[in-house]
């Protein structure tokens, strides 16, 4: 049986991996910050669901000690889902905001992959996804801290595809587009939390950014559905050649060959008019 621990399960992308590959057989220890949610994901069936917030070394310590005294030893993959939105301008993130953003999207990536490497390096084999964004290769306004955050991850997960090649680890990045999950809602919290609208020169960008966060139903056109990008994991969880990235959703396909064949002020151009409905620069 193979096992996986996957971050961020109490809804969206990492819930629906969880929920499709332990319908395969796999045994997952799916993984989530609220007791409650634990609670839930074991009345669904997913009774290896614990309580992790990858922003606390002691708790990942904790968890992959707990995993590998379960499994006698064994951790077959490890998703890094983990991970929220914080909106907002450069100029007006303050240094607690961004150093939040990190710690979720990156730090606690990062040393998670640090433990699972240990194990996977013992037994020879193991392979790890990282679920990156559209916003990991196409910097669009708005969003400085989570495209920084994810411009790390794909860092990161270039420079460990080499220095795993040859061996039986490997690395994968996962890049969603528009994905019908709790991301907007999550990322609401967080802007209200940091952003100070009335002082900023971007007031009125901001309040367009509210009524797109605010809104209901899809946020963007060609969203996907969270099982839909869910299965794309999986195919990246099961594969016998895995790909280094997975681009899933229109929007990112698009913006992949975007980059590679405009000119960076052409490219800047279109990606300000990907959001051209969520306010104005300045």
């Amino acid at each position: 049986m193979n096992t996986i621990l996957i971050t961020g399960c109490s809804s969206g992308i990492g819930y629906d991996t969880a929920k499709q590959l332990h319908a395969l057989g796999w045994r997952v220890f799916a993984s989530c910050r609220r007791a409650e949610d634990v609670a839930r994901l074991h009345s669904e069936g997913l009774t290896d669901a614990l309580c992790l917030d990858v922003t606390d070394s002691a708790q990942i310590e904790a968890a992959f000690a707990h995993i590998l005294s379960a499994t006698g030893g064994r951790l077959d993959a490890l998703f890094c889902n983990a991970g929220y939105g914080q909106v907002g301008a450069v100029e007006d993130i303050p240094r607690i905001a961004l150093h939040q953003q990190f710690d979720t999207n990156v730090f606690g990536a990062w040393e998670c992959i640090t433990h699972a490497m240990k194990t996977f390096r013992r037994q020879g084999h193991g392979r790890i996804l990282v679920n990156s964004s559209i916003l990991g290769f196409a910097a669009m306004p708005w969003r400085g801290a989570y495209n920084s955050s994810k411009f790390a991850l794909e860092g990161l997960c270039d420079t460990l595809r080499h220095e795993t090649h040859g061996s039986r680890i490997f690395v994968s990045l996962v890049e969603p587009g528009p994905i019908a999950t709790r991301f907007r809602p999550n990322a609401l919290e967080k802007f209200r939390q940091y952003i100070d609208i009335g002082a900023s020169i971007h007031a009125d960008s901001y309040r367009a950014q509210l009524n797109r966060l605010e809104a209901k139903g899809d946020a963007a056109p060609f969203t996907m559905s969270s099982p839909d990008c869910a299965a794309v994991c999986v195919k990246a969880l099961t594969a016998a050649k895995p790909k280094p990235r997975y681009r899933v959703t229109l929007p990112t396909q698009v913006f992949w060959y975007l980059k590679r064949l405009l000119p960076t002020r052409w490219l800047d151009a279109v990606q300000r008019a990907a959001v051209s409905g969520q306010g104005n620069n300045h």
